[in-house]
């Protein structure tokens, strides 16, 4: 491929772009009352939005089913050809129906309206021809019509497929807003991404406790100190007093600093080696936080205490790795 080959498709690369990205500016100027009564019929809807298409159009339809459900408007993709078969029945009169078609005339869909008016389901159509059938028979339509489509060929759906998605973003994000939707919330449907691990993970699903936990009591050696952090794999342990308290914690940091000072390890006891005021966390708080303290006091465990100041729990900076928190 000659420089002038390559030239020649950056170019025509950013005229797809540029098209694209012009066809929703235009659409955006011109979104008003329509786009308003469509966000009102779906936050008065008692269901679930059942999004239909055919084609390229359903392909777009099924992004943006599962981009209202996850931002908290229940949602779903009802495939056209498969409703007229017997899906229809997953339609109730609390649903409304959200109809992608370009051209509104494609007969997957149109066959279905007169099952939908029977019952009473309300329908927002999305086309790119306010006088087609679908629009016409809508309560609420979309118009997501563009000048041209980006395919040299004209016929490739490019231009309006991007519109269609740009407008169902537009309808989810319009409706999270509306609904007071949360970052807590967006976790509950996503628990196995990271902003749901790292919103629904509290400290007591990760922290170590009981056998599992570091400790030692004022007064031991320096040596079952070091033993107890090979044995429990944390890097530290906990010191506790007579009366169960919590009086301190030895890291590897402190044996590094206790190396570069002392050379008569053998006579030394964890009380002379250690810190006399450890951080210490909830239980009940968002593992994120503990990754937040952790790297706002650059250390790399924490004591878990309860409302008493009872030691209850440890974990490190490793432990939250592996729950993805980090």
């Amino acid at each position: 491929m000659d420089i002038e080959q390559k030239h020649q498709q950056l170019a025509l690369a950013r005229e797809v772009l540029q098209i694209e990205a012009d066809a929703i500016v235009s659409m955006a100027q011109r979104l008003g009352d329509a786009f308003l009564a469509a966000i009102d019929l779906v936050l008065a809807c008692p269901g679930r939005v059942i999004v239909t298409g055919i084609g390229k159009s359903g392909h777009v339809g099924r992004k943006i089913a599962a981009t209202l459900a996850s931002t908290g408007t229940p949602s779903f993709f009802m495939h056209p050809a498969e409703a007229a078969h017997g899906d229809l029945g997953m339609v109730t009169t609390r649903d409304v129906i959200l109809a992608l078609s370009n051209s509104g005339e494609s007969d997957e869909i149109i066959a279905l309206l007169p099952a939908l008016k029977r019952k009473g389901i309300a329908i927002i159509a999305m086309t790119g021809r306010p006088q087609s059938t679908l629009a016409q028979e809508a309560n609420v339509h979309l118009d997501v019509a563009v000048d041209k489509e980006a395919c040299t060929l004209g016929l490739a759906p490019t231009t309006s497929t991007t519109a269609a998605l740009a407008m169902g973003d537009a309808l989810a994000v319009t409706l999270l807003d509306a609904r007071d939707f949360k970052p807590e919330d967006f976790a509950l449907s996503h628990p196995g991404g990271s902003l749901g691990r790292r919103l629904l993970v509290h400290i007591s699903d990760v922290m170590h406790s009981g056998d599992a936990l570091p400790v030692v009591r004022s007064g031991a050696s320096l040596k079952d100190a070091l033993l107890e952090m090979t044995r429990k794999g944390l890097g530290m342990t906990a010191v506790q007093d007579a009366d169960g308290r919590l009086a301190g914690i030895f890291t590897d940091g402190d044996l590094r600093r206790t190396l570069d000072h002392s050379l008569d390890l053998a006579g030394l006891t964890i009380d002379d080696v250690m810190g006399r005021q450890p951080r210490t966390i909830a239980a009940n708080l968002l593992a994120a936080e503990a990754a937040k303290e952790m790297e706002l006091r650059k250390i790399n465990g924490l004591l878990v205490v309860d409302s008493n100041g009872t030691l209850i729990g440890a974990l490190n900076m490793h432990d939250l790795l592996k729950a993805g928190v980090v």
